[in-house]
């Protein structure tokens, strides 16, 4: 299913009225700017640069669809990246809330948190968002491969707790860079988009 050598980029949206048509099931990827979106993609489909990578935070500011097979990855612009204007932020902000108001075949949304650092401001209010709204999603631990042992133990009894409250929440560590994570995270969105 899937197949990273069938996976195109289609179109890059800046706008709300821009946004691709949504006439196949999508899976969105969500998160911090800099929190690893895009190579988590490329990882999954087993590719190096499909979706393009960036040490420069806030690179990603459009969103950007990417036809997979009979679906497509939709890559969400990161968020909470300082360095931006207040203009800049409220054309994020209408363009991510356009996505979500959309009616959309959105069968998933993988929400990535830095595995290294505390949870966000930003990262809470968009887990809040999508429990509200009532968007199915999984919380992918990024970057897990740059803790060692005992690092990596506190912080996922750190994340148990914050997400104590979310029952049923499945929370993945993952590697790009080593693709720890990666056949269960893909047995997750098979999941999502056979049913």
């Amino acid at each position: 299913m899937f197949h990273g050598d069938k996976a195109v980029f289609e179109t890059a949206a800046a706008l709300p009225e821009q946004l691709k048509e949504s006439t196949l099931p999508e899976i969105a990827f969500s998160g911090h700017s800099n929190v690893g979106k895009s190579s988590l993609i490329n990882c999954l489909l087993g590719r190096k640069a499909l979706a393009r990578t960036s040490a420069t935070p806030g690179k990603t500011a459009t969103i950007n669809f990417y036809r997979v097979d009979d679906y497509r990855f939709v890559d969400l612009p990161g968020y909470g990246y300082a360095k931006v204007s207040n203009a800049e932020k409220k054309r994020w902000a209408s363009l991510i809330s356009g996505y979500f108001a959309d009616d959309r075949d959105l069968r998933l949304v993988v929400q990535l948190i830095d595995s290294r650092h505390a949870m966000t401001k930003d990262d809470r209010q968009m887990i809040d968002f999508l429990v509200e709204s009532g968007f199915p999603f999984v919380v992918v631990l990024t970057k897990i491969d740059k803790l060692n042992k005992s690092e990596r133990t506190k912080q996922l009894a750190s994340f148990a707790e914050e997400f104590a409250d979310l029952e049923g929440l499945t929370v993945l560590p993952f590697s790009s860079e080593k693709g720890e994570g990666r056949p269960e995270l893909i047995t997750i969105l098979e999941e999502a988009l056979t049913e």
